[in-house]
């Protein structure tokens, strides 16, 4: 696939807030890429750096093949969508979604041909005399959205443009927004620290947190196969433990957690290593008796009636809470009785821990001589 934004070793500084770290990836042609990450984790900073509206401090942005770092928004083939919709209150919708063309000094009647066109894209024909003042949210932010393609840029950015919607709207506008960039196949660069709407609308996510790129993939990649603790935290539910590799075996692990031994596929680990286990509350399962690999007991706390699933709560030795997910109707241990935790192996992520990195170089460094005497004196 042809890379549509691409975006190397770019870094922004505010002062000396770094608040963009390195950042590189790619964002290919008629791609929908989500960049997800809670409040400050730089999200909206590469947006706007892609934009036009920032400028990287350093690094390379290109769109379509050219580099775009010194160029004026204007001059750049993107359009945003922000979640303020930042419609003229005292035009008309057509008006609205026209000024763009206008300002170009299209002839008049292909701008007709080009406001019908988007109108109809959005389902909003028959809607252009009216004012903003008389639609709804979702509404608008058709309109804002009209507006920015009427232009047909090469990408569109669109910054939490959903956000200001209840939660009905904003799942209805989830599924219009997918389906008019599947029909328009244009590149959607999208914004949000929603992770339901970013596993819901995108081809592909980048997982943010303090400026750094966390993990690039698929939805299903990102979910399934979580490259860190914090992705594991932050993409759904997950049950995270912490604990050292003893055994290497062919094809498994077998780790030491603070609460006792469990087993995973092995993922390139080295014993002793210092890694992060993380268990969907879906893929735990309870047992009667102990299941081989595995020494992890816990006392039920609650089972809670979730709709179509049961959370059930277990409270290890501890004191550490672990989630498990069943459908309603299954067979579930009483509450305040021991049980035992096992999952299959294959449904364990081990995670490599930067604390076992640190831990790593600090053994790795070279002390020197001076070192070596003030010790022995």
């Amino acid at each position: 696939m042809k890379p549509m934004v691409e975006i190397t070793n770019v870094n922004k500084y505010y002062g000396d807030n770094h608040v963009v770290k390195d950042v590189s990836f790619s964002i290919f042609d008629g791609e929908f890429l989500t960049m997800l990450g809670p409040s400050g984790c730089g999200k909206t900073t590469t947006l706007r750096m892609i934009a036009g509206f920032e400028e990287p401090t350093n690094g390379s942005i290109l769109v379509g093949g050219e580099n775009v770092s010194d160029k004026e928004p204007f001059e750049r083939d993107v359009n945003t969508v922000f979640q303020s919709y930042a419609l003229f209150p005292h035009k008309t919708i057509y008006d609205n979604i026209a000024f763009g063309l206008k300002m170009k000094k299209v002839k008049k009647e292909e701008i007709k041909e080009r406001v019908t066109e988007m109108l109809s894209l959005v389902q909003l024909e028959g809607f252009e005399k009216r004012m903003p003042s008389q639609l709804s949210g979702g509404q608008k932010q058709r309109v804002a959205i009209a507006r920015a393609l009427i232009n047909r840029p090469k990408v569109l950015l669109l910054d939490e443009p959903l956000g200001a919607l209840d939660l009905k709207l904003r799942k209805q506008m989830q599924i219009e927004l997918k389906r008019l960039q599947k029909k328009l196949g244009i590149t959607f660069v999208y914004v949000t620290h929603d992770q339901e709407e970013a596993l819901t609308m995108s081809d592909r996510i980048a997982v943010m947190n303090g400026g750094i790129l966390e993990q690039l993939g698929t939805p299903d990649e990102i979910y399934e196969k979580p490259k860190s603790k914090f992705v594991a935290d932050f993409i759904g539910e997950s049950n995270v433990f912490e604990a050292r590799v003893e055994e290497v075996q062919k094809g498994a692990l077998s780790l030491r957690t603070e609460t006792g031994t469990v087993t995973a596929k092995n993922d390139a680990c080295v014993q002793n290593e210092i890694v992060y286990i993380s268990v969907r509350p879906e893929k735990l399962q309870f047992s009667e008796k102990e299941v081989e690999g595995f020494h992890l007991t816990g006392v039920v706390k609650e089972h809670i009636y979730v709709g179509s699933f049961i959370r059930s709560i277990v409270v290890l030795q501890n004191g550490f809470e672990v989630k498990l997910n069943r459908l309603a109707g299954s067979d579930l241990p009483p509450v305040a009785s021991v049980t035992n935790l096992y999952w299959e192996k294959e449904h364990a992520v081990v995670m490599h821990s930067r604390q076992h990195q640190i831990f790593s170089l600090i053994d790795n460094v070279d002390l020197g001589e001076h070192y070596e005497t003030e010790t022995a004196l």
